[in-house]
């Protein structure tokens, strides 16, 4: 049977009782989402990303305000509720995915098999996300650092002389433990996150969190940072 040993780990030794006035240099920290895997044919343990991500290409996540479900890539349904921590987000006014200039939230964050996933909403769904962030600020707070569920709340309208329901999406949100939340910050840290079906150069962004918008120039992928991702069991 092979051995399993540790090849990327980084191990700092210390000494039992230090001598007086002596500074120990810690090295470098891994980043908080990497995780060990062992190489079945050699036995060998190696870290690697727990999310996966393609960069500029995250998974999408549909709200539906007419049905008040959430589904993705607008096929897989997922309920009339979510719940992520939020790695990045950004709120910006912009004329996209052929619907005219609105006011967008796009959220980004880990789904429960790791894949990084993008969500968008407008109209009073944004302002709905506002009343959120605003005693989280004041909290010292921001929305990477809980567990938001959003939650299709039904509404009524007339028109014509005719009710009609529509859905909103409301936020709410919880503790989120410490070291799931390191592991994202540092995913957006290292990779670009954002969406290359909403990207413009257009957009007017409120406020951005974690969100790395392609240069000009190099909007395509990074293919290096891709296959890096992509290796997470």
């Amino acid at each position: 049977m092979a051995t399993a040993t540790k090849t990327t780990k980084l191990q700092a030794a210390q000494p039992a009782t230090p001598a007086p006035e002596t500074t120990l240099t810690l090295g470098p920290l891994s980043p908080a989402y990497l995780m060990d895997k062992v190489d079945e044919a050699s036995g060998e343990v190696m870290q690697v990303p727990r999310f996966r991500y393609l960069p500029g290409h995250p998974r999408q996540i549909r709200f539906d305000a007419k049905a008040g479900q959430f589904n993705i890539g607008g096929i897989t349904p997922l309920g009339p509720a979510i719940s992520f921590i939020p790695l990045a987000w950004r709120v910006f006014s912009d004329n996209i995915l052929n619907m005219g200039r609105k006011l967008w939230a796009e959220l980004f964050f880990a789904d429960e098999k790791g894949a990084i996933c993008a969500v968008l909403f407008h109209g009073y769904s944004v302002e709905n996300l506002y009343r959120l962030i605003e005693p989280l600020f004041y909290d010292e707070l921001t929305l990477a650092d809980v567990v938001v569920k959003v939650t299709a709340e039904k509404k009524e309208t007339v028109k014509d002389g005719k009710k009609a329901t529509y859905f909103i999406a409301g936020f709410s949100y919880e503790a989120a433990a410490p070291q799931e939340v390191a592991a994202r910050r540092d995913f957006a840290r290292d990779f670009p996150i954002w969406r290359q079906e909403t990207y413009s150069t257009g957009a007017e962004v409120r406020i951005s969190h974690g969100y790395t918008a392609p240069a000009e120039d190099a909007a395509p992928e990074g293919v290096e940072e891709a296959e890096l991702a992509q290796q997470a069991a």
